[in-house]
């Protein structure tokens, strides 16, 4: 199974907006987290349409996998909330 057309150029656009984005996130907010933040949206980004691509997923299957992936990043960020909340206070 070969990769799909348009997984180039998703991944040279995102990328290529996330570096446009940093670039001004990181000249207003003179922080560094944002671009980290940032980063990993992009990569999240072209990792699923990738795992979409790849499989030959159907629709329900993409809606679940992007459900599952939210409530995983939900739950992580709940605990880490905690965590950093607990070693400030």
């Amino acid at each position: 199974m070969t990769h799909g057309f348009w997984l180039a150029p998703l991944g040279w656009g995102i990328f290529s907006l996330g570096v446009i984005a940093a670039i001004v996130l990181f000249a207003v907010k003179m922080r560094f987290y944002p671009v980290m933040y940032l980063v990993s949206i992009t990569t999240y980004i072209f990792t699923m349409g990738f795992v979409i691509n790849r499989f030959d997923l159907g629709k329900n299957t993409i809606l679940l996998l992007l459900a599952f992936s939210a409530l995983i990043f939900i739950v992580l960020g709940v605990y880490f909330s905690k965590k950093f909340s607990q070693r400030k206070g």
